[in-house]
């Protein structure tokens, strides 16, 4: 089984949280909503790697101001591939706390949707499982 070591950032702006639908032929979460976040490459530190996926799957002009490491954890997913492949994964999440200057968001093939949510919406989203413990380890959930 391959490992992958996992960056995904909490971006808040103004109160609310950036939340991406995934598309729903791909990744580890079909169709479901889920922080942005990618697998570190060789040679990047971690922050690296966390505004490297951020420029990749949201654009270059989110600017984040802040970043903080929060947490991480561990588990094994079965990420589906556009071709309909699938692989197991033991991936491990390094989670940050992050904040926006701005709203600013291009987002690419791998998300059909972004929104910024209130906490208190949070619990009405199809939040995938690991989206939905990383809020309820923040206590908004």
């Amino acid at each position: 089984m391959r490992q992958r070591t996992i960056v995904c950032p909490v971006i808040q702006n103004e109160g609310e949280y950036l939340l991406c639908k995934m598309a729903d032929d791909r990744g580890v979460f079909p169709g479901q909503w889920a922080i942005s976040g990618g697998g570190m490459e060789p040679g990047e530190t971690m922050e690296e790697a966390l505004r490297r996926e951020i420029g990749e799957e949201l654009g270059e002009a989110l600017e984040i101001t802040e970043v903080k490491p929060w947490t991480f954890r561990d588990d094994v997913r079965v990420k589906t591939y556009a071709d309909g492949t699938t692989e197991q994964i033991y991936m491990i999440y390094l989670i940050f706390d992050c904040v926006s200057a701005n709203r600013d968001i291009t987002f690419n093939e791998e998300f059909q949707a972004i929104a910024w949510v209130k906490p208190e919406a949070l619990a009405d989203m199809d939040l995938n499982v690991a989206t939905r413990e990383t809020f309820r380890q923040k206590g908004l959930l």
